[in-house]
C-alpha cells in the first residue's frame, strides 16, 4: 500500500475521524509520520480539555505499520504496550511526529539476526501543543521477531 493511501484512509477511518485525529503526512519511505489532534466538543472532557483516550489514541499504530513497511517480509511487529504520562492539559491542536532512523533498523536487525529471534524496542512519542509544550509523553513497547516469510500484505 502506498503511504498515500493509508494516510487518506486513516483520515476517514470512523475512531479517528470522529476524534478529530488526522494524519496529516506519511514520508514515501515510511521514515516519517506526522498526526494532529484538532480539540473540538467528540474529545473534551468534562473540564474542557482534550479527553486522555483521544491522546492516546492519537499514537496508537504508526510504528507498528511503519516498521511493517521498512522491515523485510521475513519480520512480524506487533505493539506490545504503552504507557502515558499527562503532563499539563491539553488545549487546541495538539501534534506528533514519529520518526524511524537507520540506527533503529540496524539495532531491529543486529538483534533479530536468526529465526525466531525477537527484540521488544521501547520509543518514546512525545505530544506538543500550539506553543510546542510538551503535553504527554507515551512510551510505546514493540514486538518484532524475525520469522519465515508467511504473511501477505494488504495492496502488495
Amino acid at each position: 500500500m502506498k503511504p498515500s493511501t493509508l494516510r487518506r484512509g486513516m483520515n476517514f477511518w470512523p475512531p479517528y475521524f470522529f476524534s478529530g485525529i488526522r494524519v496529516t503526512h506519511i514520508s514515501d519511505d515510511w521514515r516519517r509520520v506526522d498526526v494532529e489532534l484538532r480539540q473540538g466538543r467528540m474529545n473534551m472532557n468534562y473540564v474542557g480539555v482534550h479527553f486522555g483516550g483521544s491522546i492516546f489514541s492519537m499514537t496508537d499504530p504508526f510504528y507498528m505499520l511503519m516498521l511493517m513497511n521498512i522491515l523485510p517480509r521475513d519480520y512480524t511487529v506487533w505493539d506490545k504496550s504503552a504507557s502515558i504520562d499527562f503532563l499539563k492539559p491539553g488545549k487546541g491542536t495538539l501534534r506528533t511526529s514519529f520518526h524511524i532512523t537507520d540506527a533503529m533498523i540496524e539495532e531491529i536487525k543486529a538483534a533479530t539476526p536468526n529465526e525466531g529471534d525477537v527484540v521488544r524496542p521501547v520509543w518514546s512519542i512525545f505530544v506538543e501543543d500550539a506553543q510546542g509544550d510538551t503535553v504527554a509523553k507515551i512510551d510505546k513497547t514493540l514486538h518484532i521477531r524475525r520469522r519465515a516469510d508467511n504473511r501477505s500484505r494488504i495492496g502488495n
